[in-house]
């Protein structure tokens, strides 16, 4: 069982907690780069003929080496965005609530090592982040868990660091980015500035969905797209703007082409998929900006939302079809597939 091979292995929590330490150290977009670089190179490991679990990991323990670089590294307790790119989001926050640093959504600069309380906080949401995914995992939650702890950790180091959880709502409601437009001093903080316009949102979703599909029909892997997506972002992280952040999007259109394909074995369906679900994570990731991010404080990954809401909308298509669209997350072994 999940609970019983990770939550119950004293190695994982000592490696959360340093995972979520280090990305405090060199910044939340930082570590999530190096989350791309580590899918990257698990997923082409598997491409290259080698198999999950041939990566000889003998010091963490019988049956716990199964994934490889991509589970155990890059989406595990060094590089799991659920424990280094939260706990970096919650490292910043707590700085800038301390005064270390100006802004509370900078998960562009690293914090550096001076400030040991910075780091303290970052290893305990790495652990918060890891203990919340297990426990999702066991209790068979339907989605990305990895996403949806993201989101979920950010709503906690607002309240415990004392922040609005939406924050100021400016204009003519939480959805109005024109007072932003219009440079007033209270404009809401937008996530991406040359990535929030309803049109582009939708032309970049259907775009991203399009590669999320082609990258799983021409590999076989559901998640390659995402490391791409993510370790793309060292650009971003160099300070070039009118880049797209697009692992919400790449990432449900590789999901999507998984279940239609599974479903109906045909490409074409699977890539008319690809579509649906890029779009779809696109907008969701727009909505969490307009609900969460803008108005706020902090950092809320507007991304990690549209990825579990993705999780779902495919858990909700596989019980539709009666399981014959596949569930890229945890159905029907979830707790909506338990149901009779």
């Amino acid at each position: 069982m999940v609970l019983d091979t990770l939550l119950g292995e004293p190695v994982f929590w000592l490696a959360a907690f340093g995972g979520g330490a280090f990305a405090a150290s060199i910044g939340a977009l930082p570590a999530f780069v190096f989350t791309g670089f580590m899918v990257i190179a698990g997923e082409a490991l598997g491409l290259g003929g080698y198999e999950p679990g041939e990566v000889p990991v003998d010091a963490i323990g019988e049956g716990l080496a199964g994934g490889g670089i991509t589970d155990l590294i890059g989406f595990g307790p060094i590089f799991g965005p659920h424990i280094s790119f939260a706990a970096g989001a919650a490292a910043a926050a707590y700085a800038a609530k301390q005064g270390y640093i100006d802004d509370g959504k900078n998960i562009v600069d690293a914090l550096g090592t001076h400030n040991l309380d910075v780091l303290l906080v970052g290893g305990i949401f790495g652990l918060i982040g890891f203990v919340g995914t297990e426990l999702f995992n066991f209790i068979g939650v339907p989605t990305d868990n990895i996403a949806l702890m993201v989101f979920l950790s950010a709503l906690i180091h607002r309240v415990v660091f004392g922040y609005s959880i939406i924050g100021e709502v400016y204009g003519d409601g939480i959805f109005d980015m024109s007072p932003a437009e219009r440079g007033e001093e209270n404009a809401p903080g937008i996530w991406l500035p040359w990535q929030y316009k309803w049109s582009g949102v939708t032309a970049i979703g259907v775009i991203g969905g399009l590669l999320g599909g082609f990258v799983y029909l021409a590999t076989g892997s559901g998640v390659l797209v995402f490391g791409i997506s993510a370790a793309s972002l060292v650009i971003l992280n160099a300070g070039i703007d009118n880049f797209p952040v697009t692992h919400h999007i790449t990432l449900p259109g590789s999901v999507g082409a998984f279940g239609a394909f599974a479903w109906l074995g045909s490409p074409e369906v699977a890539m008319v998929f690809a579509i649906i679900f890029g779009v779809f994570g696109a907008l969701m990731g727009e909505v969490c900006n307009r609900v969460f991010y803008a108005h706020g404080a902090t950092h809320v990954d507007p991304p990690a939302f549209g990825i579990f809401m993705a999780g779902f909308l495919a858990t909700i298509l596989a019980i539709a079809t009666g399981g014959e669209f596949a569930a890229f997350w945890a159905y029907p072994e979830s707790l909506i597939g338990a149901l009779p």
